[in-house]
């Protein structure tokens, strides 16, 4: 039994820090961000890459929602894609919709994707520094953002940005406002940049690991910040992150992606109490835990696939520890995987809410 006790120092910290989770439950049933059934290609020199198989998810009201994987996994193609910010003409929808509050993103033209980006959804970076305007002033760049999307003269756009600063626990926000971006730390900018997201008050935040390059203390701060403002506001987050001890104390629910497709979804403590995926298990037994003197960490043996040239059926059996070589052969089992609602398995767990598995190599051996 895999438990989520002493991920390691980083993960001790943020159960101290950071409120306690809704468990796993939404505010609302209603959607803000639902994608169904999602097939994205990029066109290569020879053939295409799969960068997302039949991807489905969804973010109710007020949820905080994590995707975790490896790099490779296609998390930051989907935060991308949910704002249509991928260049147009670089990559190829086959099947499957973006819906954001009930409205097709791929779909949209440009001047929907202006109003919606800053004022229905906006992103928090994982680099402050290149998402920042370096030869502007961070208190023109927070009014400017303000006022392209909220009926405000440029006093009050000055005083909402300033509050949001304070918000953020940045001391003389006013003197920060006069400041360009090179003259803050990288946790200042990032804070700055959570500042800019909320500003508009947005109904979805897409924050593709917005802490990876910060170090561990200040990824504390920024993420305690980040929890309690989404929830002050009641505003849905998309958290991006390749940490599972920061998706453990942040995230509602966490769906955890391989080779371009969900593999595994459903109640954070569920799944990190009891993951069912092979791949799951491989994730959080690679984790150091405190108390436990190793040699070696534990490490998921092979290489993610290549993404142009996907094996049939499951593409994590070369790296599974059950796997089993007639799986490989068996077309019926596979033909009733690909009848099953988006290919997924409902497995039950004791009490609470269960989790979705995707990969059909793993029902003859449970």
């Amino acid at each position: 039994m895999i438990t989520a006790v002493g991920f390691n120092l980083f993960g001790d910290g943020i159960r101290d820090l950071l409120d306690p989770k809704s468990g796993g439950k939404t505010v609302m049933t209603e959607p803000v961000l639902c994608i169904e059934d999602l097939h994205l290609s990029f066109p290569i020199f020879r053939g295409e890459v799969h960068a997302l198989n039949h991807v489905s998810l969804e973010i109710g009201r007020g949820e905080i929602v994590g995707v975790v994987g490896e790099s490779g996994s296609g998390k930051s193609v989907t935060a991308m894609l949910a704002m249509r910010l991928l260049p147009e003409g670089s990559y190829r929808i086959h099947h499957g919709q973006v819906k954001l509050l009930g409205e097709n993103v791929l779909t949209a033209s440009e001047k929907q994707l202006r109003q919606w980006r800053g004022a229905r959804v906006a992103m928090i970076f994982q680099e402050p520094m290149t998402a920042l305007n370096p030869t502007r002033r961070i208190g023109k760049q927070m009014v400017e953002v303000i006022r392209q999307h909220q009926p405000l003269s440029r006093r009050e756009a000055q005083q909402k940005a300033i509050t949001l600063l304070e918000e953020m626990q940045i001391p003389d926000a006013k003197q920060v406002m006069e400041r360009y971006p090179f003259e803050l730390s990288g946790g200042m900018r990032q804070r700055v940049m959570i500042a800019l997201a909320f500003s508009c008050e947005p109904e979805l935040i897409v924050a593709d690991e917005p802490t990876t390059a910060l170090d561990v203390t200040v990824q504390l701060q920024v993420l305690r910040l980040l929890k309690h403002k989404a929830r002050a506001s009641g505003t849905s987050v998309l958290f991006i992150s390749h940490d599972m001890a920061v998706v453990s104390q942040l995230c509602d629910r966490t769906y955890v992606m391989y080779a371009g497709s969900v593999i595994e979804s459903g109640a954070t403590q569920t799944l990190i109490d009891r993951p069912v995926h092979p791949y799951s298990i491989g994730l959080l037994q690679c984790a150091p835990e405190n108390g436990q003197p190793r040699d070696l960490l534990p490490a998921i043996p092979g290489t993610v696939p290549n993404l142009s040239q996907l094996p049939q059926g499951c593409a994590f059996r070369e790296r599974c520890f059950c796997r089993r070589s007639e799986m490989q052969r068996n077309a019926a089992l596979t033909a009733q995987w690909r009848r099953r609602p988006t290919g997924c398995l409902l497995v039950s767990t004791t009490g609470e809410t269960p989790c979705l598995m995707y990969c059909w190599n793993w029902i003859a051996c449970t």
